[in-house]
């Protein structure tokens, strides 16, 4: 049977719905990451994508964050509160526009980023060495097609 041919009052056969299975791979890759540094940093996973987006685009706003990961509003919210307090992120201003913070990974940040993103690395690598270079490129093609929606 094609997706063409199910009747509309079917119930979903979960281990064949993609955005189900793209969500378990998801959290269990991202689960598996994530324990190097929750206990070591008590860092939730939130605020290391936070921490890695900010890395990466410094100086941008909470809400460019969330544009740029597609988190929740709240939870970037809360992440980024909770890095601020524990000293991690900077909130500063944007060229003296009052109304416009911008964050920034602070010195203890930066050290925290440095010591988890070689383990993340070494994470995606492990992922990907279950796959031939050529599933490798191919997977990066369907997910380039899959995000540009």
């Amino acid at each position: 049977m094609t997706l063409e041919t199910v009747p509309a009052h079917a119930p979903l056969e979960l281990e064949h719905f993609l955005p189900y299975r793209l969500s378990i791979l998801s959290n269990t890759v991202s689960q598996s990451i994530a324990s190097e540094y929750q206990d070591r940093f008590e860092l939730s996973m939130t605020e290391w994508r936070v921490m890695t987006i900010l890395a990466r685009f410094p100086e941008i706003s909470a809400r460019e964050v969330v544009d740029r990961s597609a988190m929740d509003k709240v939870a970037v919210s809360r992440a980024v509160a909770r890095l601020v307090n524990a000293g991690r992120v900077d909130r500063g201003i944007h060229d003296g526009d009052k109304r416009r913070s911008v964050l920034q990974l602070s010195e203890a940040g930066w050290a925290i980023h440095d010591e988890v993103a070689p383990l993340a690395r070494a994470h995606e690598r492990d992922l990907l060495a279950r796959l031939d270079e050529g599933e490798q490129a191919q997977l990066n093609s369907i997910l380039d097609k899959l995000l540009a929606l």
